[in-house]
């Protein structure tokens, strides 16, 4: 028997399953204070013709936005696949307190795997790391939609 999962990675695996019916690859953000979500989004590389529109890249757009302040200390980042370097990246700047993240992502991560970013020297902030929260479902996800596509 599982654990219900946290409401914030529900809502970001249902953001991602919106995201696949819209063709973009299923990765869902969302950016909680406290009990607060202050951003729910999924990828958005395709329909917005930008490669940088990764899930975590937009939650941060829309957080520091709806807060009107770059650094997020006091918030918590749940997202269905682990970070690449450029979102591992804009996590550090933007002073993220929490990440919590479901599927490994061997080949593009950055947190488990490839340059573990957050343990580098010249990585200025390190937020608390929780990894497989949500992690069969999310894998599920991609391997469906990529399955489709070949």
């Amino acid at each position: 028997m599982g654990f219900p999962l946290p409401h914030p990675m529900r809502l970001a695996l249902d953001l991602a399953a919106d995201a696949a019916s819209r063709g973009e690859v299923p990765v869902g953000a969302v950016i909680m204070r406290g009990d607060e979500v202050i951003a729910a989004v999924a990828n958005a590389m395709h329909h917005g013709a930008d490669p940088t529109a990764h899930a975590e890249i937009e939650a941060i757009r829309v957080a520091a936005t709806r807060l009107g302040h770059q650094r997020l200390d006091d918030c918590d980042l749940y997202v269905t696949l682990e970070p690449c370097a450029m979102c591992a990246g804009a996590i550090s700047h933007a002073r993220l307190r929490r990440l919590y993240y479901g599927a490994d992502d061997p080949k593009g991560g950055a947190v488990a795997h490839g340059p573990i970013f957050f343990s580098q020297p010249t990585c200025h902030h390190r937020p608390e790391i929780y990894a497989g929260i949500g992690e069969a479902e999310a894998a599920r996800q991609l391997r469906d939609f990529f399955r489709e596509r070949r």
